[in-house]
């Protein structure tokens, strides 16, 4: 399918080997100071800067990639801006030659004089990430300085004041500039002066342990329940039971005479007690006889008012004996051990059953954890039955992919995020018995498009008939992202398999280095409202093999 031209010719300059596209290059506006003058040759028709990425047209002269674009999006009819002449896009290419030429070309460091070291362009950035006087951010979490690589590691190890130190009590690692606070607040070893002035230097984890033989430390008099309210120095403590000794024994001996006649009075409230109940039994006895009497003269016909009478006294009666009988049971369990007893005897009851039941769920536990492990054995091949059979539905074998990527901009967010770098298609075939191949997509580029472009590239995979194929890989590969709104509007990028090229030899491993392009798509047109390219966060990348002049097993 045909798309426009801009896009065409973005694909024409950018397409390259994506095991080679970071390997060689330098940033385009960066000030370099060459070892010697740079030569017209090397410099850009239409910038007057160094070439990056040259291109020549049909009339001799060259310019950056970025530089001819700009021209061809400047003037419907390019022209070239030394001999006014017409340029036509389909006679420029990519001059390679002039490309090594300029990535070979030596340049002073930008940290020049205090480093020496001179380069080739082409290594300039992979010199800067070794320059011992290259400026750096400080690694350590909140720490903004900035210092130069050589001093880095001094830095870190003792000017930088978010370094970890050990604390010189506990041992335990804390930032630099948290440390005197954490000595003062959290340091479990920080010796602490002894709040109650005895000049002792304690740990403050062991400062209540002192303060419960600090011999400063005011305490109550032992004798305190018996009725001495004075506070003295733990070290004082016995000085004052001995000189107050008379004191305390009269205390005791008069808290043991108010003792004893709380007894006495108890006893005598119980002797009592039990006299009423006795009144109260008779009183129930002779009511019982009278009722008798009362029954035997009046039979059935009785006056029946005065039995009434009789027998609401002696409910009273027996009620006002249940409670005396309740109090004087209460009065006796104070001094009854039995319930205490038995109530003992029914926990270790308990205790003894729940010991069993321990037992019983030690032995359920173990076997539920086998139990638990072989589904999880199963689970896992079953898991892997049916990724295999989901791949193989959806597996072609006339050398055409249609990849279907969901979730674009979650997919996109990991490849910003630097969790998830590319990801792969499904494996497809050129035949039954062909090549296996596949695509591999950077949402958030690689290479010359990172941040700014989708790479899309092919790949050729390890397949089991590769001893039955012709290699290299020779076919012609066409790149699709696919229109969603039915008019067609496809991207298209197509390019032949080099055959001198690594990616498109017999696979040694797994596959081989991915060949395709690294600026496929740029985000603004893919992304755009007025592009219907990803429709739902979905969009449909199609790769099609050329299966002309290719033998079938």
């Amino acid at each position: 399918m045909a798309c426009d031209e801009p896009a065409a010719l973005s694909g024409i300059f950018t397409r390259q080997n994506s095991s080679s596209a970071s390997s060689l290059d330098f940033e385009p506006d960066a000030d370099y100071r060459f070892v010697e003058s740079l030569e017209e040759r090397y410099k850009c028709t239409y910038c007057h800067l160094v070439l990056r990425n040259p291109h020549q047209t049909g009339c001799g002269h060259r310019f950056c990639q970025q530089c001819i674009l700009a021209l061809r999006e400047l003037n419907a009819v390019p022209t070239c801006p030394v001999d006014k002449e017409t340029i036509k896009m389909h006679e420029v290419f990519k001059d390679n030659c002039c490309k090594r030429e300029v990535l070979n070309l030596h340049v002073f460091c930008k940290n020049f004089p205090d480093c020496s070291s001179k380069v080739i362009l082409g290594r300039y950035q992979e010199h800067l990430q070794q320059c011992l006087f290259e400026c750096m951010q400080c690694t350590n979490d909140g720490c903004r300085d900035r210092v130069l690589r050589k001093d880095l590691k001094e830095h870190l190890r003792q000017q930088c004041k978010f370094r970890e130190e050990r604390c010189q009590y506990c041992n335990t690692y804390v930032v630099f500039i948290n440390i005197e606070n954490h000595e003062k607040n959290d340091c479990p070893d920080y010796p602490v002066p002894c709040l109650q002035n005895c000049s002792q230097i304690i740990l403050k984890k062991e400062i209540e342990k002192h303060h419960a033989v600090c011999p400063e430390a005011e305490v109550d008099c032992p004798y305190k329940q018996y009725g001495c309210h004075v506070k003295v120095k733990r070290g004082k403590l016995a000085e004052h039971e001995n000189s107050a000794l008379r004191e305390h024994m009269l205390q005791i001996l008069d808290k043991n005479s108010r003792l004893e006649e709380q007894i006495s009075d108890l006893y005598k409230n119980l002797e009592c007690k039990e006299i009423k109940i006795q009144q109260l039994a008779d009183a129930i006895k002779k009511c019982e006889k009278e009722f008798r009497q009362y029954t035997q003269l009046f039979g059935n016909n009785s006056n029946l008012m005065a039995l009434a009478s009789h027998l609401d006294k002696s409910a009273r009666l027996e009620s006002q004996v249940k409670q005396l009988i309740q109090m004087a049971n209460q009065q006796q369990s104070k001094l009854d051990l039995q319930p205490l007893f038995e109530t003992i005897e029914n926990v270790r009851q308990k205790i003894a059953l729940m010991e069993t039941y321990d037992q019983r769920l030690v032995v359920l536990e173990d076997q539920s954890s086998k139990h638990d492990l072989q589904i999880n054995i199963h689970k896992a091949q079953l898991n892997k039955n049916e990724e295999r059979f989901k791949l193989l539905e959806g597996t072609c074998y006339n050398g055409k992919l249609i990849w279907k990527i969901t979730d674009y901009q979650k997919k996109k967010r990991e490849a910003v995020e630097g969790r998830v770098l590319s990801i792969a298609s499904q494996p497809f075939y050129t035949s039954r018995c062909g090549y296996r191949l596949c695509a591999r997509a950077y949402l958030n580029g690689d290479g010359s498009g990172k941040g700014t472009h989708i790479s899309l590239y092919f790949v050729v995979m390890r397949g089991e008939f590769d001893s039955l194929l012709l290699w290299p890989f020779k076919q012609k590969v066409t790149l699709m992202l696919l229109d969603q709104s039915g008019k067609k509007n496809h991207i298209v990028d197509v390019f032949r398999a080099d055959p001198n090229s690594s990616s498109f030899k017999r696979p040694d491993g797994e596959m081989n280095i991915a060949s395709g392009c690294p600026r496929f798509v740029p985000h603004t047109v893919l992304e755009s409202t007025k592009n219907t390219y990803i429709r739902d966060d979905t969009l449909f990348l199609k790769v099609v093999v050329d299966l002309t002049d290719l033998e079938e097993l």
